[in-house]
């Protein structure tokens, strides 16, 4: 498998995690490093909030020492203000500045940034060619297949974006208009890998070793992004690893394992934010890890009342005594 070089540096591994906001928080991705994710991202930050001093902003900075190389992912639509949060996150050390131009959620498209930004490419450019001349890391971008299918046009986006100065570009198969809805278009990421001289990322609807392999092939792409197909299965990434390298799958974690997986999640979620907001945030995660199987569903309504660890435990016991965890 081959080692992803961005701006001259290296990822020993091509497979990253996807920054997800709300969901991808520093224990999260502590345990997809642990299972040999290659690159890591913060969830999204606001650089208007940064360069506020808001103090919630703040805290998606922080990270554990296992977490390397790991990339700040910054979202606006103000070159000025987007430059000025990269210098200001340059503090926390990251690796990578990433700049979100793929975000969907209407709070942060509706407002012209996420992927409101594939709706005026000049703007993105503008944005890119800022932030990189704030910056001694490289920078690189996330995008979309384009806002809607009447205007795809990625290949324009990470053009300018390369010639802006961006040392790579993630590209979602996807455009705005369908969210996370399938089907992923390969076909456009690879007009994107054979447009661009610098590395691109392929993004959306890998979730199996089969389907990175997938990716890899019909695109061409330097390295692929994990998202929500890890939610709940971190262990996807020596899944996907193995299977690229050999063209097998020796992890396969027993129920107990999954179970044991979720608690440590837990625990690192805990020792960063406390037990009472962890375990609020742990209850989608639990759903996720408790998805599939005979009584999986009375365990994932279970999930959503949890407030604290020791619940968790018991609910984990139940899961194993149900038999409800032989999937994934």
């Amino acid at each position: 498998m081959a080692v992803l070089t961005v701006g001259g540096r290296e990822i020993a591994c091509p497979v990253s995690l996807a920054p997800m906001a709300g969901v991808a928080d520093s224990a999260f991705r502590q345990l997809c490093k642990e299972f040999g994710c290659g690159l890591l991202t913060s969830e999204m930050v606001s650089a208007k909030a940064l360069t506020m001093s808001d103090r919630k902003t703040k805290d998606l900075l922080r990270r554990a020492p296992i977490e390397a190389p790991f990339a700040i992912q910054l979202f606006g639509d103000d070159p000025e203000i987007m430059a000025r949060a990269a210098e200001l996150v340059m503090a926390w050390k990251p690796d990578f500045i990433d700049i979100n131009m793929g975000c969907p959620a209407p709070k942060i498209a509706g407002n012209g940034s996420g992927s409101s930004l594939m709706k005026n490419p000049p703007l993105a450019a503008a944005i890119v060619r800022a932030v990189v001349a704030a910056v001694e890391v490289p920078v690189t971008v996330k995008i979309r297949k384009g806002w809607d299918e009447h205007s795809v046009n990625a290949v324009e986006v990470a053009l300018l974006c390369q010639e802006a100065g961006a040392a790579a570009v993630a590209v979602h198969g996807k455009t705005r208009e369908q969210m996370y809805a399938p089907p992923v278009d390969r076909a456009v990421i690879r007009q994107v890998k054979e447009a661009l001289s610098v590395p691109v990322i392929g993004n959306g609807e890998i979730d199996s070793p089969e389907a990175a392999a997938q990716m890899f092939a019909e695109t061409g792409c330097d390295g692929i992004m994990v998202g929500r197909g890890a939610l709940g299965r971190p262990w996807l990434f020596a899944q996907i690893n193995e299977y690229l390298q050999t063209g097998e799958v020796c992890t396969r974690p027993t129920p107990r394992q999954k179970m044991a997986c979720l608690l440590r999640q837990a625990e690192l979620a805990i020792a960063h934010k406390g037990e009472k907001r962890a375990m609020a945030e742990m209850r989608k995660h639990a759903a996720w890890y408790f998805k599939g199987g005979r009584g999986a569903s009375k365990l994932r309504a279970k999930a959503g009342t949890l407030t604290t660890y020791q619940a968790l435990e018991e609910m984990t016991k139940e899961a194993l005594d149900l038999g409800c965890l032989e999937n994934g």
